[in-house]
Order: C-alpha cells, then sequence, then structure tokens
C-alpha cells in the first residue's frame, strides 16, 4: 500500500479537523493559517459529561514534526488539567501513558489522539 505524503495527510486532517469531530466535543486546526509545513496546530476538547470535567474547555497545542505521521505528535495542554497522562508541571502529554501515543501508528491521526483523551 503506498504511503501518503506528509503534506496531503495534513491537509485532509485539517478539513476535517476544522468540521469538528462528531458531537463537536473536539475540535483541532493550524495555529497560523500561514504555516505552509502544517507543524503547529490548536486543539479543544470539551469535558465529557457526567464527570469532573463535565462542560470545562481545554486548549492544547499540538506539534506534528517532519516525521509525522510516522512518528506522533508532541501535545501540551494550555489549559490546566489532572489527568495521569500529563505532566503537572508542563502541561506535555506523556506519550508512553496515554494509550494510543504508545501503541502509534501512522493510521492514527489528530481525531483519534483527541478522541482518547476526552475518554
Amino acid at each position: 500500500m503506498a504511503k501518503v505524503p506528509r503534506n496531503f495527510r495534513l491537509l485532509e486532517e485539517l478539513e476535517k479537523g476544522e468540521k469538528g469531530i462528531g458531537d463537536g466535543s473536539c475540535s483541532y486546526g493550524l495555529e497560523d493559517g500561514d504555516d505552509l509545513l502544517m507543524t503547529h496546530w490548536n486543539g479543544t476538547i470539551i469535558g465529557p459529561g457526567h464527570t469532573v470535567h463535565e462542560n470545562r474547555i481545554y486548549s492544547l497545542s499540538i506539534e506534528c514534526g517532519p516525521e509525522y505521521p510516522d512518528v506522533p505528535p508532541t501535545i501540551k495542554f494550555i489549559s490546566r488539567v489532572n489527568v495521569p497522562f500529563v505532566n503537572q508541571h508542563t502541561g506535555e502529554v506523556e506519550t508512553t501513558r496515554l494509550g494510543v501515543l504508545a501503541r502509534w501508528n501512522r493510521n492514527y491521526s489528530l481525531e483519534t489522539i483527541l478522541v482518547e483523551m476526552r475518554r
């Protein structure tokens, strides 16, 4: 099977992310529309219902490096959040502590990550 080039893949993800995911509880897009390399992204997660995070809005920064999607993106919470996979001092998502990042494969997407983090 042919590998989709990084920029084509990110263009697809951009289109999907700006429309919102499913019920609109997660979204993502480029931090700067002039970012031709599509490296720096923003993400938003609305906390799931019936949890301590219900209706809270969490902002994230996402960096898709030059090896994406073969290598997972780097993710950092801008909003303070207390979940096991986030470093409480830096806000960075610890790859080894979030299943989808720990077992990353190139078929996963930014959507996959955000949906997994919202659970």
